[in-house]
């Protein structure tokens, strides 16, 4: 069962900024001060274009970013402790402990040469201290309680052997081994078909509900982000612009952004406008600025206020309880005084 969670969100990522080396010898700011909150037993949806800054965020909170990559400023804090103050030791406690992890491609995340089986025992025996053979058999029940009907025998299967689907519900089980409080799944049914697909999010729902963990999802897929999670977060070009209830958000949009990602989503009671779909065409080129110190969407917002597209937006509430936040100059009273109404169609605040 996973440990008691004390007042607070579980997860807080505050001011989390992470760059990389250039040709150049200079260095590229892939994410710049993204911070978000996963409360206990909560599902947030982590959603963006590829390239938003979505797995490095991922990888950072697990502590598993990229040897090029550099910490640049802020914090991770899991129930108050920060991971990027831990020493190795109580990092690896951390990893795979606290918090799991589901990668995109299970088949290039486990261990070609080791027995499914074997994968998940060696979990057991590092973060419980099982003996070999209690591990052996708590891994079958492991296997058995993601839907591997015959686990004694796919215990002894090589990954290759394993179809997309089984080998992605023994990376749940490696995941699940140390009953982490927290659970990031990073396009977990990538390459899988529907069908697999659904009984994917079934088990990891019904798992959620027993274990009373918290799920950090990360996904392209904002229908599904509609119909399993609390809160979405949306990310653009390493910034979080949008924060909020997924039924607001989804509802309301506040960012230009978030407008034309739910834009794209092809529904039955919408028309698709030829306007929307210029739009979003011409929104691929060119590629986004990442060294922009301002508003990264500014290329591509039809509503840019050219005097501060120069300038980083802040992040404002754009609702009385302040639980839908939205990072743009349209929502600043300071830059917006005097300036002629501006409206976002369908937004929950029209900026006057």
């Amino acid at each position: 069962m996973a440990a008691p969670v004390g007042p607070g969100p579980l997860l807080r990522v505050e001011e989390l900024s992470v760059s990389f080396p250039t040709l150049r010898g200079g260095r590229l700011a892939v994410l710049d001060r993204v911070g978000f909150e996963v409360g206990a037993s909560e599902t947030v949806g982590l959603v963006g274009e590829s390239g938003s800054g979505k797995t490095v965020t991922a990888l950072s909170i697990m502590g598993l970013h990229d040897r090029r990559a550099t910490i640049d400023g802020g914090r991770i804090l899991l129930d108050g402790q920060n991971l990027l103050a831990m020493a190795g030791d109580e990092k690896l406690r951390y990893r795979g402990g606290r918090v799991g992890m589901i990668f995109q491609s299970p088949k290039a995340s486990l261990n070609p040469l080791v027995k499914a089986g074997d994968q998940v025992a060696r979990v057991l025996r590092l973060h419980h201290g099982f003996s070999r053979s209690a591990a052996r058999e708590a891994a079958v029940d492991l296997l058995l309680s993601v839907g591997i009907v015959d686990a004694p025998r796919r215990f002894h299967a090589y990954p290759h052997q394993l179809s997309g689907g089984m080998a992605q519900r023994v990376m749940i089980a490696m995941a699940l081994a140390a009953e982490p409080e927290l659970l990031i799944a990073d396009e977990p049914t990538t390459g899988l078909d529907v069908t697999i697909q659904a009984q994917i999010f079934d088990l990891l729902l019904d798992l959620q509900d027993r274990l009373r963990m918290s799920i950090l999802l990360i996904t392209h897929d904002l229908a599904l982000v509609a119909e399993t999670c609390d809160r979405v977060v949306v990310m653009h070009a390493g910034h979080v612009v949008e924060d909020g209830p997924v039924g607001t958000v989804f509802r309301d949009p506040g960012h230009p952004y978030t407008r034309r990602l739910l834009g794209s989503i092809l529904r039955v009671d919408r028309r698709i406008e030829t306007a929307d779909v210029a739009a979003a065409a011409a929104s691929t080129q060119p590629r986004v600025p990442f060294d922009s110190t301002g508003c990264r969407y500014a290329a591509h917002c039809p509503l840019v206020m050219e005097r501060r597209a120069e300038d980083r937006p802040l992040s404002h509430p754009i609702d009385p309880a302040g639980v839908h936040r939205v990072m743009c100059h349209l929502y600043d009273p300071g830059i917006m005084a005097g300036t002629p109404a501006v409206t976002i169609p369908g937004a929950v605040h029209a900026v006057e």
